[in-house]
């Protein structure tokens, strides 16, 4: 996630409106790490190929090779950059980590592309980010005042910097005290000559999970259907707080703060993860499975013929609905797989036709039906109405639209590119103006209390254990740089901060987690004969 900053940053943002992205919402990256694998560099290609839908803009490998770190990366998918094999092939040695990357406004140059990489006169470091730090601006700034130079526009590369200016002897304790200083979302990856260490931000708002291969080696990676592609097994979710070192002695799970809550980014479970990821014990289909059958609890369509999911990540919720309300689950919609992503000039006609490039309406299943047109979420609602008008002009009789989520009304800033309310069609207009705006017959969205209990996460500490700040405005941090942004809403009271956290969450909070042993330094020691940190 880059950091927007000053007039210039403010330009970028405006340059960004003569272009429109078809896609709605855009995560920022997926990030996966391998320590002790001679195919270290060709596993990490494998894992980041499984977390492709996290980022399409760019990506990147960095390998350890006896001790010497070299990096390829570029912009592109990732079978793009690396479709000249010799790429993968410079990447010899038995560590490596990778990244695939979206890129935001006047971001997309080859500086930004990760893992970054520098070189110290006395070790290299390279470093994969997910998320989003919210107090990136005001370090930047400090940081350069002292005397720094940044070759990227990335709030990732600010770590960095404040791990060499750390006056503490070991490069562990100078990790730990740089990720006390930084804020927001983040789930980190860093590869040294000498091990790979993971971090999770106190709140946990991005998936975090660590897998082993059947040799024993340890995998990190920001989903479970990256461990399942490369033959690990699933050992546990990093928890918020926690940092994981990996070398060749295998891994210990330290805590760089034990001030944590669990705050895990609903979005994650609505759009983002893949179907067959799990997240704290929650399967990501089951749970959209779930949400579509409390939308057809809360927002029935009684006229109803057929149920048509938009493809892909709206499919489970148009089963879950469909089932729900016994009506048949058709194929209306079909996607086209082979469609990159495209950046198009913000005229009707070219936006309306890059939809039809990337989806197709199958007219003789919608045509003379009344049609519940499943959604995971509307944000600007620009794609929205062409698919409407999509399924109309193929002879639906009726369009009714349901989305498997509440209203947006509230931005992120905690690793998704949506950090203004000018952008979100829930925040501007009544659910009245918004039906007409994407002309559907009628509109129905799923409330804040039913999401929680159709993701129902097996947590039983303090508060739901899920982030919806972008539904019902409370956000379970502050957000420093950005607070000025929210301040009519703070005023009028629709907005509010909880406090960074003082107490501690423990992973025995979720059900999933209860196995786990702590020992009394405050570390789990594991080895590859054991789960969750309990020998097998």
């Amino acid at each position: 996630m880059e950091t927007k900053r000053g007039v210039t940053m403010m330009n970028e943002q405006k340059n960004e409106t003569s272009r429109l992205n078809v896609r709605s919402l855009n995560e920022e990256c997926g990030i996966f790490g391998v320590w002790g694998r001679s195919d270290a560099a060709q596993l990490t290609y494998y894992g980041l190929h499984a977390l492709q839908h996290r980022g399409q803009e760019g990506a990147g490998i960095v390998a350890n090779n006896n001790g010497h770190l070299w990096q390829e990366r570029g912009l592109g998918l990732l079978s793009d950059v690396f479709r000249d094999t010799s790429r993968i092939e410079a990447l010899s040695g038995k560590s490596a980590i990778g990244h695939v990357r979206y890129a935001t406004a006047g971001s997309n140059g080859l500086e930004n592309i990760q893992p970054l990489m520098v070189n110290f006169h006395d070790m290299q470091i390279s470093l994969a980010h997910n998320g989003n730090l919210t107090n990136a601006l005001t370090l930047r700034e400090n940081l350069e005042e002292e005397g720094a130079i940044f070759q990227s526009s990335s709030d990732s590369e600010i770590l960095l910097h404040l791990i060499r200016r750390s006056k503490a002897d070991k490069f562990i304790d100078k990790l730990k005290e740089a990720l006390n200083i930084v804020h927001g979302g983040f789930a980190f990856l860093l590869l040294t000559p000498h091990g790979m260490f993971a971090a999770l931000d106190p709140h946990a708002f991005r998936p975090f999970v660590i897998g082993q291969m059947p040799d024993g080696h340890y995998i990190v990676t920001s989903e479970t259907a990256a461990i399942e592609v490369v033959g690990a097994k699933f050992v546990r979710d990093v928890q918020p707080g926690e940092l994981i070192a990996i070398d060749d002695n295998g891994l210990t799970i330290d805590t760089y703060t034990d001030k944590t809550t669990l705050n895990i980014d609903s979005m994650e479970y609505i759009y983002f993860a893949r179907p067959d990821s799990m997240i704290y014990g929650v399967n990501v289909h089951k749970a959209r499975k779930r949400m579509g059958a409390a939308l057809a609890a809360e927002q029935p369509v009684p006229e109803a013929d057929i149920v048509v999911g938009i493809p892909n990540s709206s499919l489970s919720a148009a089963a879950g609905f469909a089932e729900a309300s016994g009506l048949p689950n058709e194929m209306g919609l079909v996607k086209n797989q082979y469609i990159a992503r495209t950046f198009i000039e913000p005229t009707q006609d070219k936006r309306e036709r890059a939809v039809r490039m990337k989806l197709s309406a199958v007219r003789d299943v919608v045509v003379d039906k009344n049609v519940v047109l499943i959604d995971d979420s509307i944000v600007r609602g620009t794609t929205s109405m062409f698919i409407v008008r999509m399924l109309k002009e193929a002879g639906a009789k009726s369009v009714h639209v349901r989305i498997a989520s509440p209203i947006f009304k509230f931005p992120s800033f905690y690793g998704i590119d949506m950090q203004t309310t000018e952008e979100l069609m829930g925040a501007n207009h009544s659910l009245l103006e918004m039906t007409k705006m994407i002309e559907a017959d009628s509109l129905g969205f799923l409330s804040v209390d039913a999401l929680v209990k159709a993701i129902d996460l097996p947590y039983d500490g303090e508060g739901t254990g899920l982030t919806t700040a972008y539904f019902d405005g409370h956000y379970p941090s502050p957000i420093y740089d950005y607070k000025a942004s929210l301040d009519r809403f703070v005023r009028s009271e629709e907005v509010d901060f909880v406090p960074e956290p003082v107490t501690t969450y423990h992973p025995r909070q979720v059900a999933s987690l209860r196995h786990q042993e702590l020992l009394s330094d405050g570390t789990i020691h594991l080895d590859s004969q054991t789960i969750q940190g309990v020998e097998i």
